[in-house]
Parts: C-alpha cells; structure tokens; sequence
C-alpha cells in the first residue's frame, strides 16, 4: 500500500483590500516555490476566508472537503518529493511494511513504477517540465470533519498543458467545484421584517409584515484560481424567492396560513400596513392569540434564495435552495376593556 503523500495545503486568509475576502490554499515554501493552487473568493462572501451564512435545503449536500489541483511543475516537484520521501525513509519504524511502500513511491517518481491505470514517471516526469503539472490534492480548510478531509488519497499525478485529469479522479477541481466553494463562503443579508405594528402588537390584532423591494437583490459570490497555464472561475448567484415567518408560538396564526410569503413582481414581499386597512388581513403576516406577558416572543422570519452557477468553458446549473433565518423579539399585549 503507497502511504506516502505531497504535502497539504493549508488555508491562509489573504485581504484583498476590496471588500471582499479570499483564502489561499497553500503558500510558498522557504525555498520560493509556490507549493499549490491559490483560490480567492470575491463578491458578497464572508470575510477571512471563512465559511458563510447560506444554509443548504438539501441535508444531503455539501461543499467538497477535498480535491485535486495543480500542484507543482516537474523540476520543482522533483525538489519537493525527492526531499519529502527522503525524510520519510529516515524517519524511525520505516522497516516492514511501511518501508515498502516508500520505496514503491519511490520507485513510482523515479524509476516508471506503475500499477494498473496509474502511469509511472521515470526522474519524476523532468524530461517533459514546463509542457504540464503534477496535481495533488488538497483539503477544504472549512470541513469540520477530518475524515472527510482527507478522503483524497491519490498521489501527486501528471497533466499536461490544456489536457483535463483523467476521468479516475473524479474530484479534479472544474468550475463546478469551485461553485459550490463560492456557495460555501456566501454572505446573504438579514432578514429582519417591518411590521406594523413596530415591536409590540396586540392581542387578536393582525400584524403586518413586509420587506421592501430595495432590501434584498441578487446576490453573487465568485470563486477563481489563476496560475500561469492554467485558469477556472465560477460565480454562484442567489436569488430571494420567500420569505417563510414562525411566529415563535402555537398560540398564533399566519397569513397565509402556511407562513410563507412569496416575492411581489417588483421584488417585494408582503404589503406596507396604511391607515384604514386595520380591519383587513395582510397578505403576509401574523396574528398572536395570547399575551407575551413579562416577556417577548422570538419571530422568525426565513429568506430562501434560488441558487444557481456559471463557470468557465459556458459550464452551469443549479445548487440547492438556501436559507438564512433571523430572530426578532416582538411584545404581544393584552387589549384591555371596561365594561359599563
């Protein structure tokens, strides 16, 4: 079994003194070499590098916690691996098992070694350096799960110049997987609704709620690499299309009755309260049936956004819807009455 790997990249944040945000991935080593791929994120994403605020509907989707990216040309990777395996060979216990498979690397960089479909490289591929890169792999700084992280588990492999991975290392990086970094590290505005009335309601009282059409718009996170002989870009781009309201108790009722208010035709949702609708229901709001008493109750109100992508080469498709919910606390009163 081959054990031995490139090293991994590491994220470290990079200010763009833009606004926006990027991460790269990798760095330099003492040497000078560039040691991997540099992915920047620009646009509404969360700052530092870190993940952002866009919840996925489908549980069953993530962001990639690893992949395969340009690595190292052929002389610089020969410094690196050459050195790497030698400190490996060096290292106490490399006996048995272990030092089998080191020299099988070994022998895989430097003699032609080869195993089913994976090609050897006879003087780690030097013979054709400058005409393509070794790849290798790297982890998502932002999946919490180590596992997960280091589920890439292949050697550093070669690619030439213009020429895509092959179909075996299905987690290449392409425009698609940048998409869902950009989607990872999306900045989404708060939701927080007007109502009318502002704060404290009443009692059997229905309570408008609206967004104004200039609260929320399009929004679009991008994630690009750009390295000599080699360039990926993809933006994602969230588009609100409801607005979903929890009153935060059972002792209350919705307008509409499901809660969820759709986008109007100008990019608002809901209906501004005006003087003489009193007696009339919102077209998006709440109506509590029970006193807050001493305290508050929280109201939920929940923006989904319709996610999609676009990346280089024409590429592009949907992602899974997004969320992002906001808490308000809202003072429900009594209507007290005399009877004579």
């Amino acid at each position: 079994m081959i054990v031995l790997t490139a090293p991994n990249a590491a994220a470290e944040p990079v200010d763009t003194g833009k606004g926006g945000s990027a991460t790269q991935e990798g760095g330099t080593d003492d040497t000078g070499i560039h040691s991997a791929v540099r992915i920047e994120y620009s646009g509404s994403v969360a700052p530092n590098g870190g993940s952002g605020n866009v919840t996925s509907s489908d549980v069953s989707w993530s962001p990639p916690p690893c992949w395969y990216a340009p690595y190292l040309g052929a002389k610089d990777f020969k410094k690196e691996m050459s050195a790497n395996i030698k400190e490996a060979a060096s290292a106490p216990g490399m006996a048995g098992t272990p030092g089998a498979a080191i020299g099988q690397t070994k022998a895989h960089y430097e003699d032609g070694f080869g195993w089913e479909d994976h090609p050897g490289y006879e003087d780690y591929n030097v013979a054709k350096d400058g005409e393509g890169m070794f790849w290798a792999r790297v982890e998502n700084p932002n999946e919490p799960d180590i596992l997960k992280r280091s589920s890439c588990t292949e050697l550093p492999f070669w690619v030439d110049n213009g020429e895509a991975p092959p179909p075996r290392y299905e987690q290449a990086i392409t425009p698609e997987i940048l998409a869902a970094l950009a989607y990872q590290h999306m900045e989404l505005p708060g939701t927080e609704v007007t109502l009318a009335p502002a704060g404290t309601t009443k009692v059997n009282l229905p309570t408008w709620a609206w967004l104004d059409k200039t609260d929320f718009h399009e929004v679009q996170a991008t994630a690009s690499i750009n390295i000599p002989g080699f360039a990926l870009t993809a933006t994602t781009t969230a588009k609100p299309v409801s607005l979903k309201l929890e009153p935060g108790t059972q002792d209350a009722e919705t307008y509409p009755a499901s809660g969820e208010c759709t986008f109007d035709d100008d990019g608002s949702i809901g209906e501004p309260y005006a003087k003489g609708k009193a007696d009339q229901n919102p077209p998006c709001g709440i109506k509590y049936l029970r006193s807050s008493g001493d305290g508050t109750i929280d109201l939920k109100a929940t923006i989904t956004w319709d996610i999609a992508w676009t990346g280089t080469g024409g590429a592009g498709g949907d992602l899974p819807d997004g969320t992002f919910e906001n808490a308000q606390a809202v003072t429900v009163q009594e209507i007290q009455a005399v009877n004579r």
